[in-house]
């Protein structure tokens, strides 16, 4: 009887421990995917530029939010699954921006020196949609895409 109730209480022991180690593993990838941002070059008209890259939901939510610059970047990628007239704001914003549409690779539609909306509510920001459907959008900032020759019909390419 003192076999089993030992024995119990170390099959408890382990099983904490593994809920302790998940939970552990959780909350690291947890905040491992809030503050790590992976980087791709891309290909513009013969120049490359560097680019976050948001993949995530929550990254593509904040997007360039709540920053004062993307340096030492040059913009930021919303690689997308569907293709779709995907809607952007200029939620929380502190800088102007170019939105640059693009199906596969392609340019379909750009939105260039995007106006700030401060203190504006989430429900009353205007949202920017392409003319059409597109599986990509790039952020850079205002003005860029124009210095770049970004137009309807540039191709932009990763650079593996």
């Amino acid at each position: 009887m003192d076999f089993e109730k030992k024995k119990s209480e170390h099959t408890k022991r382990v099983r904490m421990w593994w809920v302790v180690v998940f939970l552990g593993v959780a909350a690291c990838l947890f905040v491992w995917n809030k503050v790590y941002w992976p980087k791709v070059t891309l290909e513009v008209e013969g120049k490359t530029i560097e680019v976050l890259v948001a993949k995530t939901i929550q990254q593509q939510y904040r997007g360039l939010g709540n920053r004062d610059t993307i340096a030492p970047y040059d913009g930021m990628i919303f690689p997308f699954l569907t293709y779709a007239r995907h809607g952007f704001v200029m939620r929380d914003m502190r800088f102007s921006i170019d939105i640059i549409w693009l199906r596969d690779g392609v340019v379909v539609d750009l939105a260039e020196y995007v106006p700030l909306e401060p203190g504006v509510p989430d429900t009353a920001l205007r949202v920017y949609r392409p003319r059409a459907e597109a599986n990509t959008v790039l952020e850079l900032p205002a003005g860029r895409a124009g210095e770049l020759g970004i137009g309807i019909g540039t191709v932009i390419t990763q650079i593996p």
